[in-house]
Order: C-alpha cells, then structure tokens, then sequence
C-alpha cells in the first residue's frame, strides 16, 4: 500500500480553527468572479494582449500587428478582457485605442511571472504519471506505471 504525502495519516479535526477559517473565507460570488478571471488570463492570447498592452496604448490594428494576428483575432479577445474588465477602450475618431484597465492587472501578471519563472515550468507529464494517467507521447495502449 501507498502512503501518500498528500493526506494525514490520523483524522484528527480541530473544530475551533475549521470555524474560524470557515467564517473567513471569500465570498462565494467573489471565489466564482475570481475563477472567471483565471479562466480568461488561462488563454495564451489574451495574456500575449495584457503583456503588449502592459507597454502602453495601442489600437486594434497595431496590436494586431504586433501579436501577428488578425484584427478579428485581437477584437474577439479584446471583446473578453473587456467583459472581465481587464481593458478598458478609448475611441477616438474611427480607431478604438485599449489599455489595461487598472494597475491590479500588472501586479497580477508580474507576480505570475516572476512566480513561474522561480519555479520553472511545471512538468505535466510527471504529475500525469502520478495520477496513473497516459502521457501523450505514449501510444494510448501503454499504462503508466504508478508512483512510488
């Protein structure tokens, strides 16, 4: 049997600090609007977009340009970072201009930068393996072996 470094080995609750974490946990509509918003930072793209916007204002056509997309790409994108908040427009004219919304988006993406570039890329395939799961560059008939 396998004793995983995961899981106490004793159920022992105490009740007192289960309570208070409890009461001071987030808000459950605030847990969801702060899933939503790593869900749409989870896209390359969109991230590719904050990190050039990071750099000042641009308009559709040159971050278009600068990303080697199309201008629908870019708006379609831009269209979601806007639902969430994340830029902001400004017309003027006929060219629509975006920046980041607030300084809240930079710290975000700094600190996951700084975070990721710490630890390394996370290797997907070893945590695959510890799940049992097949790596990709297996043929899908080979089992894992299991963790030990």
């Amino acid at each position: 049997m396998l004793i995983s470094d995961d899981v106490c080995d004793l159920v022992q609750i105490d009740l007192a600090r289960v309570r208070t974490i409890r009461a001071a946990l987030t808000a459950p509509e605030s847990v969801r609007a702060l899933a939503d918003t790593f869900s749409v930072l989870g896209d390359p793209t969109r991230v590719r977009i904050l990190d050039a916007l990071s750099h000042g204002e641009l308009c559709v056509c040159d971050l278009a340009a600068v990303l080697k997309l199309s201008q629908s790409a870019v708006s379609h994108q831009l269209r979601l970072l806007r639902g969430m908040r994340l830029v902001r427009p400004r017309r003027d004219g006929r060219v629509v201009f975006y920046t980041l919304d607030d300084q809240h988006i930079m710290a975000i993406f700094r600190q996951t930068l700084q975070h990721v570039e710490e630890a390394g890329p996370p290797s997907l395939a070893k945590t695959r393996a510890s799940y049992g799961e097949v790596s990709p560059k297996r043929p899908s008939a080979a089992k894992a072996e299991p963790p030990r």
